[in-house]
């Protein structure tokens, strides 16, 4: 070969062209190249170039168009190698980075724990809706019961939640031309039993925590409904007691050790709300406040509370929320209902709200549910008695205009 001469053309959507001179034993010999993006590489994320030739422009314009007509229908993938893990893992490292710590740290959980031990070997090219199946039909439950293990369809859900996710990002990087776990079936969820204290319960409970370390703060949890993280990142700044009015502004969570500990985050619902306080919940936060004052007078120099907390140990230090949590399960143990999470008095919160004629909108916005909708369908019971409590009180008021007058008026 002893030189050659390119002359460059455009095929409008069709990659590009050029024609291509070559020189073999002094004799010229003239051909077309067309050359288009077949993918992107995952490890550099470069596009991949191929090309197609023809002795004419026309043949090589027709050869073009049937190779980007494939790439554009997912039918051209460049082969790779890479398996199920090895994506995971570079989805976990670079495509979260708008994800919230704790979520990221519970996909990195389902990946370890459900989906690299079942298809992590599996060629990511090569993964199918069945084997993608397989996977959600062996998804079990960590817990166990008297029956055994059982499969808990919350989880089930997360993940394939998490692998479609990944999946779903493996398709717009170009290798996957549709996402195996699209067609997944997964299984009915039936609705959690809400557990609640009972206006009875409710009396015990405050006897049960009366001068108990926490008990302001379990007060104004079932005074609010506040979740737990969002409790534990409480400062004073976000209290206005003049005005009756707290402002959840963040969550106070645990990701572990390898992730940095306790770190703040936005709440759950990726944004601040105000909830109008009752008397009871600014009675409990000025007898708490009271209660901090008196520790960081006997702590004197060792008192350390840089962010303000509302709810802290004696030194000033942020609570933890396993410690929390066991002091609350012993006491509804003392109370006779060991089977109670902290997360019921926030349940025990929506419904008294909703039985004290609350409307479902303000109690949405207190919990910081999403929608309104998720708030019926989550306490529905408990609407359903007041709507059929409003019925009975029109039939009884119905009754009374077809009785009549009385003979005395």
């Amino acid at each position: 070969m002893a030189s050659q001469n390119r002359t460059r053309h455009g095929a409008a959507g069709a990659g590009s062209i050029r024609k291509k001179q070559v020189f073999r034993n002094g004799k010229e010999y003239t051909y077309w190249e067309g050359r288009y993006t077949a993918g992107f590489d995952l490890g550099s994320g470069k596009q991949i170039q191929r090309s197609v030739t023809a002795k004419t422009q026309r043949e090589v314009v027709e050869k073009l168009r049937q190779a980007t007509a494939k790439v554009s229908e997912g039918k051209n993938q460049a082969p790779s190698k890479i398996t199920v893990s090895e994506w995971l893992d570079i989805w976990l490292a670079e495509y979260l980075g708008n994800t919230k710590p704790h979520t990221k740290k519970s996909y990195e959980g389902v990946v370890k724990n459900h989906i690299k031990p079942a298809i992590g070997a599996v060629k990511l090219t090569a993964l199918t809706p069945v084997q993608v199946q397989k996977l959600i039909n062996g998804v079990r439950s960590t817990k166990k019961t008297a029956t055994g293990e059982t499969v808990n369809p919350k989880t089930v859900k997360n993940v394939h939640g998490v692998l479609h996710s990944a999946l779903h990002q493996a398709v717009l990087c170009g290798y996957l031309s549709a996402n195996p776990a699209d067609r997944t079936i997964l299984p009915k969820r039936s609705k959690a039993d809400i557990h609640v204290l009972e206006d009875q319960q409710v009396l015990d409970f405050f006897k049960a925590i009366e001068g108990h370390r926490f008990q302001f703060l379990y007060l104004v949890d079932l005074f609010t409904g506040m979740r737990q993280s969002e409790l534990l990142g409480l400062q004073w700044s976000d209290i206005d007691l003049s005005r009756k009015t707290l402002m959840v502004k963040r969550q106070l969570q645990y990701l572990g050790g390898a992730h940095g500990g306790y770190q703040y985050a936005i709440p759950k619902s990726n944004k601040s709300r105000l909830i109008v306080l009752p008397d009871k919940a600014v009675e409990a936060l000025e007898r708490q406040k009271v209660l901090q004052a008196s520790m960081m007078k006997a702590a004197g120099e060792a008192w350390n509370n840089p962010d303000n907390l509302v709810f802290t140990d004696e030194l000033g230090t942020h609570l933890k929320h396993d410690v929390v949590y066991r002091n609350l399960k012993r006491v509804f143990a003392s109370m006779g209902v060991p089977n109670l999470r902290f997360h019921d008095l926030r349940h025990s919160y929506a419904v008294l709200s909703l039985q004290s004629g609350c409307d479902i909108k303000t109690v949405q916005e207190n919990l910081g549910h999403y929608a309104a909708a998720f708030t019926l369908d989550t306490y529905g019971h408990v609407t359903a008695q007041m709507r059929r409590e409003g019925a009975d009180k029109m039939n009884q008021f119905l009754k009374q205009l077809d009785s009549g007058p009385s003979d005395d008026q």
